[in-house]
């Protein structure tokens, strides 16, 4: 049995006439950049999340990249975050000139461990940078409190976590802006690249269009220096059809996980062999982009499973402050001990909407085959 660790092509048929639909609209009209579709999705993603308005652009990257522009962060600036993200969280930072400064993460949820934020301020810091990783957003709460006792900025990197939600309150909705990727693998993918930055403030909306063209306002004139960050039209459409299926989706992805943790607990296997991901707190809302599992023997079981065809994925092998790239903060090897571990035994399951009981059950089989 094949268990692909994504099947697109099983959710493009269940939704193929919208889609075409939608992009055939976009073709007729010939309004390819910004138009109507863009500031529709802007409008319809804004209220999903909870926030006030919202800024189509070209990437997740870009997305947190255009937040830390309209900051005016830069050289000489501090930005905290955590080492165990995908590469575009650090990667914005620096390329502003800025310094991306790291705290551990929670061995229970992979987000940023509160407790070790405030030792990491310093004049010098400007914002903090927490990322809802898997799909289950960080302690915002907190997070707000201790950006609002030092006057600092909070950009959320909600990449893997559109719809998740922290006591009802959803991903992108408490800092001064939530970022969200369209990537296609991810929970609401488009057809290509695309992001979205979302805010509760209007004027910072307003601001983050002017910079995704290049900081023109009017056309042509510059007070700013900003980029090429525009959302396509196409994108824009397809992400706009596939929002109205988000829910139904998550709700599919969150059967999966559900699925997965009771056939694990049939499976006699024990915490310390297969740890299962956790929701903390009970009151939130995780949309399970992924279904990460801690497990020993990491890559040798992946290479069990492959030979199984079951795909799977190993999100991230290498924590930020150990690239190459980053030598330069001069942070080795035992620096932040729960990221690095979590490298060494995180594995991601299939976990999307599609994956069906037989599927689901064949993984847990084939992972028990392999320790037992």
């Amino acid at each position: 049995m094949k268990v692909p660790l994504l099947d697109l092509k099983a959710q493009y048929r269940t939704i193929k006439d919208e889609i075409d639909a939608a992009v055939a609209d976009v073709f007729e009209s010939q309004y390819f950049i910004n138009g109507p579709d863009v500031a529709a999705c802007e409008e319809e993603v804004a209220e999903y999340s909870q926030c006030k308005g919202a800024c189509g652009v070209s990437s997740g990257t870009d997305a947190l990249l255009i937040a830390l522009m309209v900051e005016g962060i830069g050289h000489g600036d501090e930005v905290i975050t955590v080492p165990y993200t995908f590469f575009a969280t650090a990667g914005s930072i620096a390329r502003t000139g800025a310094k991306p400064v790291f705290v551990d993460i929670d061995p229970v949820t992979f987000n940023m461990d509160v407790t070790q934020v405030e030792a990491k301020i310093t004049e010098k810091t400007k914002a903090i940078m927490p990322v809802h990783l898997y799909g289950q957003v960080a302690n915002m709460p907190e997070i707000q409190a201790i950006a609002d006792k030092h006057k600092l900025i909070v950009i959320e990197d909600g990449a893997q976590a559109i719809g998740a939600e922290h006591k009802g309150v959803r991903a992108g909705a408490t800092g001064d802006y939530g970022t969200f990727s369209f990537f296609p693998s991810k929970n609401l993918g488009g057809a290509g690249d695309g992001g979205m930055v979302v805010t509760q403030c209007e004027e910072k909306a307003d601001r983050l269009k002017v910079f995704r063209n290049h900081g023109s306002e009017p056309k042509y004139f510059h007070k700013f220096v900003g980029g090429n960050f525009r959302l396509d039209a196409l994108q824009a459409a397809v992400v706009r059809v596939k929002l109205r299926h988000l829910d139904k989706w998550t709700a599919g992805r969150q059967s999966n996980a559900a699925r997965y943790n009771d056939l694990f607990e049939e499976s006699g296997l024990s915490d310390e062999v297969v740890r299962l991901p956790v929701d903390a707190p009970d009151d939130c809302r995780h949309i399970y982009n992924q279904y990460v599992v801690r497990v020993e023997r990491r890559d040798e079981l992946r290479a069990h499973l492959s030979e199984q065809e079951i795909g799977t994925e190993v999100y991230y092998p290498v924590p930020m402050h150990l690239q190459e790239c980053f030598a330069y903060l001069g942070q080795g090897e035992g620096c932040f001990p729960e990221s690095e571990k979590a490298a060494l035994e995180t594995l991601a399951l299939p976990v999307y909407p599609e994956v069906s009981d037989e599927q689901a059950a064949y993984v847990v089989e084939s992972i028990k085959q392999f320790y037992v």
